[in-house]
């Protein structure tokens, strides 16, 4: 089966290290989500869920200690998608997995590559700009 996030799109790479291995991370654990079975969905959806909320926090303290300058754009964002996933992870641990299913292969790849290649990669720019890589 084909990923439906592809790990290998140079535009996922944006030249900070954090950023980029924590999105690989992402990346793995959406396309390994598509081809799961029914417990091992719930499972990596929680994990899914655990390392969104990680991964948030620390570009949040990046965004932070850099002073960028579209951070309230930026964590609005954010604070959206982490309530979508918490309300599908109450969903799925309740058994509607379908509903997690959908999300997972119809809206995370679609708003994840928009925001990585305007959002984050705005992000990446001013932190590389201020010497971080």
């Amino acid at each position: 089966m084909q990923p439906i996030i592809k790990p290998d799109n140079p535009c996922y790479r944006l030249g900070v290290k954090i950023m980029d291995q924590t999105h690989n991370e992402f990346i793995s654990l959406v396309n390994q989500l598509a081809e799961s079975e029914r417990d091992n969905f719930i499972r990596l959806f929680e994990q899914l869920v655990r390392h969104t909320h990680a991964h948030f926090e620390s570009e949040g303290q990046l965004m932070e200690l850099y002073r960028f300058p579209a951070i309230r754009e930026h964590m609005d964002e954010h604070q959206r998608v982490l309530g979508e996933l918490d309300r599908f992870a109450e969903k799925v641990a309740r058994g509607s997995l379908a509903m997690g299913r959908d999300y997972v292969t119809n809206h995370l790849p679609g708003w994840f590559d928009l925001h990585a290649r305007t959002m984050d990669s705005a992000l990446a720019a001013h932190l590389k700009l201020h010497g971080n890589r």
